[in-house]
């Protein structure tokens, strides 16, 4: 835990008390703060105050007693409409930050040079965050992981001259922590995303450009338009940047020529790692990834062949085109987190000869955008709400069955595969949300590894 001390004394009010909210909770009572806690879910105030918080009704509270409001990033600040908290807050003149604003006044406060890598990005932040500590931790570095990734801030070990932070944020944390200056700011992507907490693109662009904007080390993906502007306009104003893409750079910065990572310093450019053979690591969006964790190890002093070394242990993280076993030439895949249109084209763009397992809640626009990479389909099994949608869709392009369950199109897709006699991939990548049939894609995830490593003859990995 890291005990927010420079709050002791203190009365905060806090909002929220999911997993991180609790453990802000928790940071701020040890660091010698009077918190008082609420959440609209009284079993989580129940919980909160079997662990010491005090809890009451903030609709009731006398906010002039409060120093600091914290706010828990899933609970809308601006948009749709503010949460009735953030409106009480704001009513009353008292700061709205959260947990990472916490943790970024206690690292100026104990620790103001404490390495801190923060991670952001419409899409690959948590792959980005977990190969840069990978390689980190691989190099002999001592590395704390967490924020948006799983593992709230305060929970970890606190900032220190030698420890580093690898922080993944999401829009909502920068927009509560108005003091985020890490050592190293990596910006991946920008496209349309969190608009209903956001308002407009360019004020989620503006937000996630918070996060690079005071970084001793700008990393920023240019691959798209919005992206290369904030890096023009972070090199405007005189931050230290450096490029990532999947196109040959001119300026400083790594990119990927196919699978080999390049990097560029001044006019010269040199190769530093290829990604052929990493499954973790395989697609033109974990190539980006890859670049831009490069990009920071380089700049960390880690050298090529410790780079080297660690891209080729990395596992992956679960439910991301996840290898999860193979029979014989076909190949398993577990792409559970790609629940839209746009996240299940990376898994397309990466296969071949794809037995593919999608459906589920339908995101607006269905999979209207993948009909190019239809040709690579051997044959779709529907499941879960969206088949009707998604079999006009497939129409005569694609071969489908309408599955039903997971468990039917596990059997029917193997089967099918084995059939082939070839090289094939059997990949469950939805495009859909899981709820009409899992609480969420992480259950969907484990339930088709369960089930493919049931199936006769599996050689299962990591299993």
């Amino acid at each position: 835990m890291t005990p927010v001390t420079t709050f002791a004394g203190k009365t905060v009010a806090l909002f929220g008390l999911g997993g991180s909210g609790l453990a802000t909770a928790l940071a701020l009572k040890a660091g010698g703060a009077h918190v008082i806690a609420c959440d609209d879910n009284p079993a989580k105030m129940t919980e909160a105050e079997a662990k010491g918080i005090e809890t009451a009704d903030l609709r009731k509270a006398d906010w002039s007693r409060f120093s600091s409001f914290v706010l828990s990033p899933g609970v809308p600040l601006t948009h749709p409409e503010p949460h009735w908290s953030a409106t009480l807050a704001k009513d009353a003149g008292v700061e709205i930050i959260g947990d990472i604003e916490l943790f970024c006044r206690e690292r100026a406060k104990i620790a103001p040079n404490a390495p801190l890598i923060a991670i952001t990005g419409t899409n690959g932040k948590s792959t980005t965050t977990a190969l840069i500590a990978h390689i980190l931790r691989e190099a002999g570095r001592d590395v704390q992981m967490g924020g948006n990734i799983g593992t709230a801030i305060l929970s970890l070990e606190p900032p220190s001259d030698s420890r580093i932070h690898v922080i993944e944020c999401s829009s909502f944390q920068i927009d509560l922590a108005p003091s985020l200056n890490p050592t190293i700011g990596v910006h991946l992507n920008l496209s349309p995303d969190h608009i209903d907490r956001h308002g407009t693109m360019e004020l989620y662009a503006a937000i996630k450009e918070r996060l690079v904007a005071k970084a001793g080390l700008a990393v920023i993906g240019v691959d798209d338009p919005m992206s290369r502007a904030i890096a023009d306009a972070c090199e405007a104003r005189g931050v230290n940047v450096a490029r990532v893409s999947v196109e040959p750079l001119s300026g400083k910065g790594v990119y990927a020529d196919g699978e080999t990572l390049v990097g560029v310093t001044g006019t010269d450019a040199a190769p530093i790692a290829n990604l052929s053979g990493i499954g973790s690591l395989r697609g033109e969006h974990n190539a980006q990834n890859a670049a831009a964790a490069v990009a920071i190890a380089l700049a960390l002093n880690v050298s090529p062949e410790q780079i080297r070394s660690a891209l080729l242990t990395f596992p992956g993280l679960p439910h991301r085109m996840e290898e999860v076993g193979r029979i014989g030439q076909t190949l398993f895949i577990n792409d559970s987190k790609a629940t839209n249109a746009d996240s299940t084209e990376k898994a397309l763009k990466s296969f071949d000869d794809i037995f593919w397992i999608l459906g589920g809640k339908s995101k607006e626009g269905g999979i209207e955008t993948l009909t190019s990479y239809f040709r690579k389909i051997r044959k779709a099994y529907l499941i879960g709400a969206a088949s009707d949608q998604f079999a006009k869709t497939l129409g005569d392009a694609v071969p489908h069955v309408f599955s039903g369950t997971l468990d039917k199109a596990v059997e029917q897709a193997a089967s099918d595969a084995r059939a082939l006699g070839g090289a094939a991939v059997v990949l469950l990548s939805p495009a859909c949300a899981s709820y009409d049939q899992f609480p969420n894609y992480e259950v969907r995830g484990n339930h088709f590894r369960d089930l493919v490593r049931a199936l006769p003859g599996i050689e299962a990995k990591g299993a």
